[in-house]
């Protein structure tokens, strides 16, 4: 039986939303969470494409729906600004009903807003934390 063994390591979350009460609920599940801390938060995708190279995120956590440039749009630039940081959108609408490709360019998932947790993140971050 494989064993895991617990990370030093901390991960670093970029939350972006243009709502602040999610944003506010992200940073409050993410700071109880030991060995994650919130690097940022950010209210637009541009404003999370300029944060990544500054706070130098493991994982952004992207609504979506933006003003601006959308999520997934965000998530290919992103992407392409800091290649190691992982992208996962979310919404309050499930997946099939958005019209976006969930594999498409700097996208690692997708996480409906009720799911947010620190169970889910956890499980989240073990499957693509480490994708290459």
């Amino acid at each position: 039986m494989e064993q895991r063994v617990a990370s030093t390591a901390r991960v670093r979350v970029l939350v972006v939303d243009d709502h602040r009460p999610f944003r506010v609920a992200a940073a409050a599940v993410i700071g109880r969470m030991p060995g994650w801390e919130v690097a940022g938060v950010a209210e637009t995708g541009e404003a999370a494409v300029d944060a990544v190279t500054q706070v130098h995120p493991d994982l952004v956590l992207m609504d979506v729906n933006l003003p601006g440039i959308d999520g997934a749009e965000a998530a290919a630039r992103v992407s392409a600004a800091a290649p190691g940081t992982r992208t996962v959108l979310c919404s309050t609408y499930r997946l099939e009903d958005l019209r976006i490709d969930p594999h498409g360019p700097g996208i690692a998932g997708y996480l409906h807003k009720e799911e947010l947790g620190a169970l889910v993140l956890r499980d989240l971050w073990d499957r693509i934390g480490t994708a290459a």
